[in-house]
């Protein structure tokens, strides 16, 4: 990529997509059109086909996706499959019609079955069943890698697929009831840390800033500390789902947002096809090889945190996949690897968390 070609980073917003364009700009990328929700609806075909025609991007960054967490994915089931099919269909499609150069396209290992063999290489995908409780999320991704993979067989494109693993970093989302499991980790310890130290003031600023169901920090003591107990927060105690013992890994999203630059400039799908006859898995994953138990990431967070009260494991709740550890031996074969470890990041994160 030229630094002066006009890339677009669709989600440039979220965790993902503002990792990325912080990422562009730091290496001198500084022609980067982002469009916010309001601005450009990316389940409107017509509206992204009107966006390709007046921009015309020459790179494409497709971070914007529906994304949650286990409860989410296992709630809102057609909303994960329905808006990330049509998100993918529209950008990598006016991408292909307005002859983008290049595109990443950025999906997430719960593509990779339930039971896959660990760690997971990139020829697990499709050799087994996938994980209910995100199937409909999946399979939505699946879809968008093999049409980046379809796309590049039929036209001779130049559209890469990458497979990030867990991420977490500036910019998370720490809704209690959709977000991903560490940063919900870090909010749920850290206001069960304001409520045994009695600090209602940090409780207050914490819910004015993300209000939980509706509820702010102008509602009395009791409606909070009951609609904090929903969500097993209490002074004494902060209830997790699962039995803590799934593994987990996680990656800094600053670091993957490097890892994806560098991919756009160093790798083309050529690299990736191999010689044989039938083309599959020519994606790449993005991860640490490196894995934490939910349990033990839970004590780090306390312990970051300060806090001091118990931490409870619900068994009646779902542990989602007991286990999913990438393979990141082809990413390492072209020539990166990361840096930040889980405990730098979470202090990082926690930091942020309270700065923001």
């Amino acid at each position: 990529m030229n630094k002066d070609a006009k890339i677009f980073v669709a989600g440039h917003r979220g965790l993902v997509g503002s990792a990325i364009w912080k990422n562009l700009k730091a290496k001198g990328y500084l022609n980067l059109i982002g469009k916010t929700h309001k601005e450009l609806d990316l389940l409107d075909g017509a509206a992204v086909k009107a966006f390709f025609d007046a921009e015309q991007p020459e790179y494409v960054f497709l971070a914007a996706a529906h994304v949650g967490g286990i409860m989410a994915n296992n709630t809102y089931r057609a909303d994960f499959i329905y808006n990330n099919l049509q998100i993918q269909q529209n950008v990598i499609g006016e991408s292909f019609r307005h002859n983008v150069k290049k595109l990443l396209f950025l999906g997430s290992t719960c593509i990779y079955p339930r039971d896959a063999h660990q760690p997971i290489a990139e020829s697990e995908l499709l050799t087994a069943p996938l994980e209910y409780t995100n199937e409909p999320y999946a399979i939505a991704k699946i879809a968008g890698l093999k049409m980046c993979e379809s796309f590049n067989l039929q036209y001779g494109t130049n559209y890469i697929a990458v497979m990030p693993t867990n991420l977490y970093g500036p910019n998370d989302n720490f809704h209690l009831e959709r977000s991903h499991v560490l940063p919900a980790m870090i909010r749920k310890v850290y206001l069960a840390h304001c409520l045994k130290n009695n600090d209602w003031e940090a409780v207050r600023n914490d819910l004015n800033k993300r209000p939980v169901e509706g509820v702010d920090g102008t509602a009395e003591e009791k409606c909070i500390a009951n609609i904090l107990l929903k969500y097993g927060i209490s002074g004494s105690t902060v209830e997790l789902w699962g039995t803590g013992k799934p593994l987990r890994e996680f990656l800094w999203s600053e670091e993957m947002a490097d890892a994806c630059t560098f991919i756009m400039e160093h790798v083309n799908f050529d690299d990736l096809k191999g010689t044989d006859k039938e083309v599959r898995n020519c994606h790449i994953n993005i991860g640490t090889g490196k894995e934490i138990t939910i349990k033990e990431l839970s004590s780090l967070i306390a312990k970051t945190v300060g806090y001091a009260g118990e931490i409870k494991f619900n068994s009646d709740k779902p542990d989602g996949t007991m286990r999913k550890l990438t393979d990141p031996s082809k990413l390492h074969g072209l020539g990166w690897h990361h840096k930040v470890e889980v405990e730098e990041g979470v202090a990082r994160l926690f930091e942020w968390y309270l700065q923001e």
